[in-house]
């Protein structure tokens, strides 16, 4: 049975194209450095992001975590939002690998103040911690993205005072496409940033962290410690090669299909859409319904042929990915539709 996933973008399968490549990659031993897929990969993703250096990576959680890893000493103060993955969703891994201390900040509608990250900035004072590193996202886990211009005003912010500058950028592609800039526009502003292979991108497994050579020279050590030595590992750079050259062609229909959601769930009775959150390939909405029917919506439509995930604290989220189409997200609305009204 063939199922409609509405849960992530992290569910896309890789594409015959990225099957054949993976088949015929050519490997060596990329601890040793000598995978040739693995070096034109990390190649190919420095000169995208516009940066000196780019390291192959198991996950989207270890690049970051070795972005601030690099960017960090044991007892300093890392800024970041209260909503970023990095806080919410990384097991609280800085605490345990870094030793690092978070300042979560709750910006409003997620989007970045400048005035509150220099607010946050530590003092020059023995009894506090220093502030060594200030995390972002674009685009952000709610949907929504980041003017280039806020991000310029917080890179000099942080350049001024002499603080690193991490992007999680799992997105950074869908950032670029839906802000209508090339991506180094958004990488030029940050020391470091990691990227997603594995999300819209369709890659099976993998994401790049890019930085200056010195950077990316202490990353690929931290890699080993932490595990991510992956051998003959130019098998999975093949698909990533494909999803930087191909893929990133192919997210504005993501982006459509998204925005033609939206309006379907909201021409539905009882259906509260966050229409201004649609801003890449996420569609948030809320059931005017009651508890059970919520709880049991999910279990329903999996019956159906539909996988969405629980509903939380904004409601529900539904995100396009490489294998929905149009025809996809009708059958969804339409059975969504029958399944309310009983």
């Amino acid at each position: 049975m063939r199922y409609i996933d509405l849960r992530s973008d992290t569910v896309t399968q890789p594409t015959q194209q990225m099957r054949e490549a993976m088949y015929t990659a050519a490997v060596g031993d990329d601890v040793y450095g000598d995978d040739p897929t693995v070096n034109r990969l990390e190649e190919l993703g420095a000169s995208m992001l516009g940066k000196e250096a780019a390291l192959f990576l198991p996950s989207g959680t270890m690049a970051n975590q070795i972005g601030v890893m690099c960017h960090t000493s044991r007892g300093d103060e890392v800024i970041l939002s209260a909503d970023c993955h990095i806080f919410v969703h990384e097991v609280g891994a800085v605490a345990v690998l870094s030793g690092a201390n978070l300042r979560a900040l709750s910006f409003p509608g997620g989007i970045y103040d400048p005035a509150m990250i220099e607010q946050a900035i530590r003092p020059q004072d023995i009894h506090q911690p220093r502030t060594a590193l200030i995390c972002l996202e674009n685009a952000l886990g709610n949907g929504r993205l980041v003017p280039v211009e806020v991000m310029e005003e917080i890179y000099s912010l942080a350049g001024q005072r002499g603080i690193a500058l991490h992007l999680d950028g799992a997105r950074v592609f869908n950032a670029a496409a839906a802000l209508g800039v090339d991506v180094k526009e958004i990488a030029k502003n940050c020391d470091t940033l990691s990227c997603c292979l594995s999300k819209g991108l369709a890659a099976p497994v993998g994401s790049l962290l890019a930085g200056d050579q010195a950077t990316i020279a202490k990353a690929r050590k931290y890699r080993k410690m932490l595990g991510g030595g992956m051998r003959q590992c130019g098998i999975l750079a093949a698909a990533g090669i494909i999803a930087l050259e191909e893929m990133i062609k192919r997210l504005p229909a993501d982006h459509d299909n998204a925005k033609y959601l939206a309006k379907r769930l909201a021409e539905l009775e009882g259906v509260e859409v966050e229409a201004d959150s649609v801003q890449i390939n996420m569609v948030f909405c809320k059931l005017n319904r009651s508890p059970e029917i919520i709880e049991a919506l999910p279990a329903k439509l999996l019956e159906k042929g539909i996988k969405i995930n629980e509903g939380g604290q904004r409601g529900f989220r539904f995100v396009t990915s490489n294998e929905i189409a149009r025809e996809d997200l009708d059958y969804f609305v339409d059975t969504l539709a029958d399944f309310m009204v009983k």
